[in-house]
């Protein structure tokens, strides 16, 4: 395994790269009321880990942006005991990443009219991991807040970028036809709903014409009503939620972030794949092939149920790169083609709605829309409370960004984006 790559986290080598199973003990009793205040229905550890005496909030105080510091960093890598989770295997070897010979030092760049280096940036912005890859090889690596090269961390909406690559594999593997097939093809349980008539590539691009709101922090909003149908863990529930929601506009015609979208895409592979999970498929195509250091883990809608497919998958750092690398390669594994020529790009480059309008969204990635990205064609994956992941295909580099900010969004103080192009431009 390669050594650290900065001098903020070389001195974490030797006191933490232990195993995940000798560091983790028993939860709490704060931790498990806490726990248990927060699920509907007790969550079962995932089979590969075990509890640990940090105490951890609840996934309400995460989207009510209501947790301390350092209960936010205790619950963000343990987000795992919060639902149910499935097992993404890795498989028997370790695919290394290489350090650079030539090792990033400073980063330093203008944003919102401040200056700003590379340690602002990671003060501010409450960065607790960075890993900076160029041509497949390490340039920058640090873990903050005690996170180590062992730790799983949560993913947030980065999970999206992760769905929306494994309908790639279903179309290469014959699994699904087309991205304009109907939503009802796969879940015909969605015949006669806001749904009946929606292509899944209107899915993909978050453009379906169902009423939806996102607002994380109103308790009232649609994504709050799709956590606490999470919470109370009962199979189907969270696609009984979507089948009721009223169409607003015409499929195609608008783009309206929805988290729910993404799990309607959830039950479209769950459908299309015909009795194995989505966490087994994501292990055979991409975790196994890509020599993941670690298994991961992803959330369950209920228990033994399907996986929440907007959310809630745990991953150490550099398996994140390493997913990174194989966007970044246009979907390579082993040498193996895993995802259509030319399926990565066109999931990360901005759509154009049925209106004629062009929607700066992708099919579950954002297009980079400032600076030298934009004519990089580079695009990311973002979560809420500060996880990223740039892919720039053209000068070959990937930025994995891990956040332990204090609210669901707004929170930035350093303007990611201009980081990440700062970044490329160091690197060249």
């Amino acid at each position: 395994m390669p050594v650290l790559r900065s001098a903020a986290a070389r001195p974490y080598r030797k006191k933490h790269l232990t195993s995940r199973s000798s560091r983790l003990a028993l939860v709490t009793a704060s931790s498990a009321i806490a726990f248990l205040s927060g699920c509907a229905t007790a969550a079962h550890p995932p089979a590969d880990a075990s509890s640990n005496n940090e105490p951890i909030g609840t996934v309400q105080q995460i989207y009510d942006g209501t947790l301390t510091p350092d209960l936010a960093v205790h619950t963000f890598r343990h987000i795992d005991k919060l639902f149910p989770t499935r097992r993404i295997a890795r498989g028997d070897t370790v695919t290394p990443l290489p350090e650079s010979p030539q090792q990033l030092t400073q980063v330093k760049f203008d944003s919102n009219g401040k200056h700003y280096d590379l340690f602002d940036f990671l003060a501010l912005d409450r960065v607790s991991g960075l890993l900076i890859l160029k041509s497949d090889q390490i340039v920058y690596e640090t873990y903050q807040y005690g996170n180590t090269p062992a730790t799983r961390w949560m993913s947030m909406s980065l999970a999206k970028s992760i769905t929306s690559t494994l309908y790639g594999a279903a179309i290469k593997d014959g699994l699904i036809g087309s991205i304009d097939d109907p939503v009802t093809r796969y879940v015909p349980q969605l015949t006669g709903s806001a749904y009946d008539g929606v292509t899944i590539r209107n899915v993909l691009m978050m453009a379906s014409g169902v009423r939806w709101d996102e607002t994380y922090t109103n308790p009232k909003s649609d994504r709050r009503a799709l956590l606490q149908v999470q919470l109370a863990q009962q199979p189907g529930g969270t696609l009984d939620l979507m089948s009721k929601l009223p169409r607003a506009v015409p499929p195609g015609s608008r783009f309206n972030y929805s988290t729910g979208e993404t799990q309607v895409a959830a039950e479209i592979l769950h459908g299309a794949l015909k009795g194995k999970t989505i966490s087994a498929y994501l292990s055979e195509k991409v975790w196994r092939p890509l020599g993941m250091q670690s298994d991961a883990t992803w959330w369950l809608d209920s228990p033994d149920g399907v996986e929440i497919g907007g959310s809630g998958l745990s991953a150490t750092l550099r398996d994140w790169g390493r997913f990174g690398v194989f966007i970044e390669n246009g979907g390579v594994a082993a040498g193996q083609q895993v995802l259509p020529p030319g399926w990565t790009t066109e999931a990360g480059t901005p759509k154009t709605l049925s209106t004629g309008k062009v929607s700066q969204y992708g099919y579950f990635w954002w297009p980079v829309t400032s600076g030298q990205s934009v004519q990089d064609g580079a695009y990311a994956g973002h979560g809420i409370e500060g996880q990223g992941l740039y892919i720039n295909p053209k000068e070959k580099v990937v930025i994995v960004m891990w956040g332990a900010q204090s609210k669901p969004s707004g929170m930035e103080a350093v303007n990611r984006d201009d980081f990440f192009n700062a970044v490329v431009a160091a690197v060249k």
